[in-house]
């Protein structure tokens, strides 16, 4: 709650300076600050990529898009705050669908609960639906401080772990990092985990050093952030799809004309496109290459267990909701 005040209440300063600036946008490109957290060649790199080409494509380069990868502009959470408060250091970022939970948006933690999506077809039924609309425009409407341009996908979710395992029991009692979520908590206390909170900058050097023993991340990430070095053991259970959500700070979108507007939106939807073609091709290709590599790869015969184990997660956090959840259900 303090942090949707906060961002309520410097929002209003971030609107003034933007629209102070507003005369010189006819002087040259617009240039558009995007911050993504990974590095270019991953899964959600590439959407970055996409989004930068078609926007300055369909704006003859009268809109730069100057994506900062790798983090440079600080983690997820860092910058989604900046873009709330006004700092003005991003105008856009990719986030995890679920990230403005803790801001008021209460329906995006649907997207987290474990096991909602059963196939990367079920999700992509529900992004490219009018429901999803309903999600993306809860946060602008609310007054939270960002509008959702477009959802995409970065691949399910594993865990992986520095010692190997076979099936969920051996999950019991390990230090499993996770951010300080309260879906990511409950789901590793119902699997028999220890949810342990680490920054993800500092992730790598956690396990390392044994601080925590496994975490879990989409593979493409998985592999990019080199942790099979460190944990070289990944169990394929999906318990969640890395739904990603690519959000622009209202000030911003407010000082847009309606066809730089447009131009955001038609970009969004030919990056949510090569997105969707390409992140199942990307993720089955660097599965492939740990394989290769020596990476202890485990696959799950029989996910029951693990959904019964979160049932209760499940129930929790979507109550008062849960006619909301059954519409994505049904996309299926």
């Amino acid at each position: 709650m303090m942090k949707r005040v906060l961002a309520l209440a410097m929002a209003a300063v971030l609107a003034l300076s933007f629209a102070g600036c507003g005369s010189k946008k006819n002087e040259g490109p617009l240039t558009l600050v995007y911050a993504e957290v990974n590095p270019e060649d991953t899964i959600v790199g590439q959407v970055a990529a996409d989004f930068k080409k078609k926007v300055e494509e369909l704006s003859d380069k009268q809109i730069i898009i100057d994506v900062q990868y790798s983090g440079v502009l600080g983690n997820e959470s860092d910058v989604l705050d900046g873009m709330l408060t006004g700092s003005g250091v991003a105008d856009i970022s990719r986030i995890s669908a679920f990230s403005l939970t803790s801001y008021g948006a209460k329906k995006s933690v649907l997207l987290s609960l474990p096991y909602t999506f059963e196939s990367r077809d079920h999700f992509w039924n529900f992004a490219t639906s009018d429901l999803a609309n309903e999600f993306l425009d809860e946060s602008y409407e609310s007054n939270i401080g960002v509008k959702g341009l477009f959802y995409g996908e970065e691949g399910f979710r594993h865990f992986f772990t520095r010692e190997k395992i076979d099936g969920i029991e051996d999950l019991a009692g390990m230090k499993l990092r996770v951010s300080n979520d309260p879906v990511m908590n409950g789901l590793v206390k119902g699997l028999g985990g220890s949810p342990t909170v680490v920054a993800f900058g500092e992730l790598y050097s956690a396990l390392s050093s044994g601080i925590v023993d496994g975490a879990e991340q989409p593979i493409a990430n998985y592999k990019s952030n080199s942790f099979p070095e460190v944990a070289n053991n990944i169990i394929l259970d999906g318990h969640t799809l890395g739904a990603i959500e690519i959000v622009v700070a209202s000030p911003v979108w407010d000082g847009l004309t309606k066809k730089q507007q447009e131009i955001l939106i038609e970009a969004g939807k030919y990056a949510q496109e090569n997105n969707r073609k390409n992140s199942q091709a990307k993720e089955d290709e660097v599965l492939k290459e740990l394989k290769a590599k020596g990476c202890n790869v485990v696959e799950v015969k029989d996910i029951t267990p693990w959904q019964n184990a979160v049932k209760d997660v499940i129930a929790e956090n979507s109550k008062g909701l849960e006619k909301l959840y059954k519409k994505i259900l049904e996309k299926k």
